[in-house]
């Protein structure tokens, strides 16, 4: 009895190509001459890249949180809270406490790190950089940086910009453009010019970090043109 019902069923009506008519009666989802549906062209657009970083042609703003000498990646990543280097987003909330604690829940996305000399000494922690990012700070200026850590922040897409940070005061509104390379105090007035990033690093930056450069390009994406 139960074989007999199942050839009771109404037969599906089917279109000449011999598909389920319904399948052809759905609303035709409107796509953009590229192929993607137009719904995803209707979205506010965005200010940063895909990867999350600030494209160069577009000043970044901010204000400035001011730290002193020495600020270690131990300072930027507790070492007591290492075991949360595999939840980063956590791990972003604890940013810089031990040098400043009311930096990460004060901070507003796109304020500015604003050290002195040697900022970054110390284990060469990747997430160092990369929880500063997640934090939502713009970038970090210095008087001068860690080697590696300059390197790891490149790496992860935070603009390190090597400047005299000597005149700028707490919460100056700052304004970074990466293509003119200087800072300006919107505060005080003052214009103080950035040692100028290689071509390469700023592109890297635009791109989000050097695994999104490198998978964007295929390789560096020289100056000139030339991919390597």
């Amino acid at each position: 009895m139960d074989h007999v019902n199942s050839h009771r069923r109404r037969p599906v009506e089917r279109s000449a190509e011999g598909s389920p008519l319904s399948s052809h009666r759905r609303r035709p989802v409107e796509r953009s001459a590229a192929g993607s549906p137009l719904s995803s062209h209707r979205r506010p657009p965005v200010e940063r890249s895909a990867e999350g970083s600030p494209p160069r042609d577009r000043p970044l703003r901010g204000r400035a949180w001011l730290f002193g000498d020495d600020i270690s990646t131990d300072h930027i990543a507790p070492g007591r809270l290492f075991h949360l280097r595999t939840d980063l987003p956590e791990l972003a909330k604890h940013v810089l406490e031990d040098a400043r604690p009311e930096f990460a829940a004060g901070m507003r996305p796109g304020d500015f790190v604003v050290g002195g000399r040697n900022f970054g000494l110390g284990s060469s922690r990747e997430h160092a950089p990369r929880i500063i990012k997640l934090a939502g700070a713009g970038a970090v200026l210095a008087q001068s940086f860690a080697r590696i850590f300059f390197r790891n922040a490149i790496n992860v897409g935070l603009p390190v910009l090597q400047c005299d940070t000597s005149g700028i005061g707490e919460q100056d509104e700052l304004e970074v453009d990466l293509g003119a390379g200087e800072v300006r105090d919107l505060t005080t007035g003052a214009v103080i010019p950035f040692v100028p990033l290689p071509e390469v690093m700023v592109t890297i930056l635009d791109d989000g970090g050097l695994v999104a450069h490198v998978r964007k390009h295929g390789g560096f994406a020289l100056p000139g043109g030339a991919d390597t």
